[in-house]
């Protein structure tokens, strides 16, 4: 590879993912060259009404689009894939990923029309792509939530950068190897100058528990129940879905799978053969009637108590093909990802009203994370060595916690580097420091809206959820300019008007007496009429209420 190292530097830029969990995007730019690692998408938080999901602001992306070489994803979480088809549209390059990763993406891409368009190229651990001249990328077999996700080692004229993905170490994988940990050996002994890890579950000591162990609960629960068992589980957990057709099978139990997504996993799965399904197990969901409780199983979404996630609108009873009863038992198999506790405990709330049965991680060991834990951590920083160290994927404590955590074995303190999203962290083979900043931030989604929803229109939801509407319509005689009747008032969400007759009349009064004002003199206009009947009204509405409903006065001319 060219030797450029004393002249030019290696610019670290993390889009997404920093300081949040989600959007995760990074780009290596060198010379006139970009590659990127992963395009990720983030769920909408509560103050975010009405939006689908949040992605990238990609402008710094978009104005170097000739430099970018491609997209290298570690694996096929929507955190990690969501945000490809907005991406592509934008700047096609080629895709880089591992069997199943690049099955889900294109899953992704049909659904957006985009397949045809799209340059998908399949890897697997092992292989090295010279992505350009400066750049060349291998692709590191590791173990996580979801089947054939990767580490990446990025070679560059200044040095080696390890970007770890999201991983854990499982010595009894469900399908596949345990993580390379020979080759980050390997790597370490070579040099590597930057390490950047996840560090999603850096507050847990300890080791992260195996998947099989999940597997093994699911045995003792199944073996002698009597009741219906509904699992609910994140759909791109196919290790966890397979362990759970595997258990069935074992109790002579069918399967059927409940929610588009767990519906649209499975199919890939089996499609690509990372799930195994005996013959006559798995059913439709429309044909569980024909079977006892203790004859089936039913895999679904709505682990995060997702509003409308099949598990959510059974408990509610909302549910057309399932009914849950006391005869069921719920089993809930993941961990409430941090802002969705609520949500989930709502979920197990209305399920134990019905009276069903349910199990959930705090009563028993029925899920295991994919994110390894603090030993873990160490034994990575160890193996690799890093020069620097840069802490990834997690909330701002996570960072931090992480780099506190690196400095017990060694790295020195002023060696990493906590980034925010934007952050631009410049390199050379034997230095590193912060340089700058580039645009970037949040794009909001809304049905097929991309970032037509900014900051005003939220505050306009917010303002409509919160406090209600008031309409004011007032009809003008054209020629006359004298009201033609009495304000109008329609009220939403604010008070009903048949029980506040007078609270609605006297705002009637104080939209006529202002429009009259108006009317009367010779310079005004209707913005300045609909000011004056908006100021007037909520002014009223303040002092009687104490709130504030957003006021929309119309005017009509006839």
């Amino acid at each position: 590879m060219i030797n450029l190292a004393k002249t030019k530097k290696l610019r670290i830029i993390p889009i997404g993912g920093l300081d949040e969990i989600g959007k995760n995007l990074t780009a290596f730019e060198y010379s006139n060259e970009i590659v990127i690692i992963d395009c990720g998408m983030a769920f909408p938080d509560d103050d975010m009404p009405g939006v689908d999901m949040v992605i990238n602001d990609i402008t710094y992306l978009t104005k170097n689009r000739e430099k970018i070489k491609g997209i290298f994803l570690t694996h096929g979480h929507e955190d990690h894939i969501g945000g490809l088809p907005y991406f592509l549209k934008e700047i096609n390059v080629p895709v880089y990923g591992t069997r199943l990763t690049l099955g889900l993406v294109e899953h992704k891409l049909r659904e957006h029309n985009m397949l045809s368009s799209a340059a998908l190229k399949r890897v697997h651990p092992g292989d090295i792509i010279e992505a350009s001249k400066f750049f060349s990328v291998e692709f590191i077999a590791t173990n996580h939530s979801i089947a054939d996700s990767v580490a990446l080692a990025i070679k560059t004229p200044v040095g080696t950068i390890v970007h770890t993905g999201d991983w854990k170490i499982d010595t009894t994988p469900i399908v596949g190897d345990m993580i390379d940990l020979a080759r980050l050996g390997e790597l370490g002994r070579e040099g590597v100058l930057a390490l950047m890890s996840d560090s999603t579950n850096v507050e847990r000591s300890g080791y992260a528990m195996s998947e099989k162990s999940v597997g093994d609960k699911f045995d003792q629960i199944f073996n002698g129940c009597k009741k219906r068992i509904i699992i609910a589980t994140f759909a791109s957990n196919v290790h966890r879905v397979q362990q759970i057709i595997d258990a069935a099978a074992k109790n002579h139990r069918k399967v059927a799978v409940s929610g588009r997504s767990m519906e649209n996993i499975v199919e890939i799965s089996l499609l690509l053969g990372y799930m195994k399904v005996p013959e006559g197990v798995l059913i439709n969901l429309d044909n569980i009637g024909k079977y006892r409780p203790d004859q089936l199983v039913i895999i679904t979404t709505g682990s995060q108590g997702e509003p409308m996630s099949a598990l959510t609108r059974m408990a509610f009873s909302d549910h057309r093909k399932v009914e849950v009863t006391e005869n069921d038992l719920i089993i809930i198999s993941a961990s409430p990802i941090p802002g969705n506790e609520k949500s989930v405990s709502n979920v197990i709330n209305e399920l134990f009203k019905i009276g069903a049965e349910v199990i959930y991680k705090s009563l028993m060991d029925v899920h295991v994370s994919g994110h390894a834990c603090q030993e873990e951590l160490k034994l990575m920083l160890a193996l690799v060595r890093p020069k620097f160290f840069i802490p990834v994927h997690g909330e701002h404590r996570h960072l931090v916690l992480h780099k506190r955590l690196a400095e017990t074995v060694g790295i020195p303190e002023k060696n990493s580097f906590v980034l925010s999203n934007g952050t631009v962290l410049e390199l050379d083979a034997s230095s590193a420091k912060i340089s700058g900043t580039v645009q970037n931030g949040q794009v909001l989604i809304d049905g097929k809206g991309v970032g037509d929803v900014g900051n005003i229109v939220l505050r306009d939801r917010k303002h409509l959820a919160e406090d209600g509407l008031i309409i004011i319509v007032i009809t003008i005689d054209s020629e006359t300019r004298l009201m033609v009747s009495r304000p109008d008032v329609i009220s939403r969400g604010f008070v009903y008007v048949r029980e506040a007759e007078q609270l609605i009349d006297c705002v009637k009064d104080i939209a006529a007496d202002m429009a009259e004002i108006n009317l009367a003199k010779r310079n005004s206009d209707w913005s300045m009429m609909k000011a004056s009947i908006r100021s007037g009204v909520a002014k009223y509405i303040y002092e009687e209420t104490k709130r504030n409903p957003m006021i929309l006065p119309i005017i009509e001319e006839v």
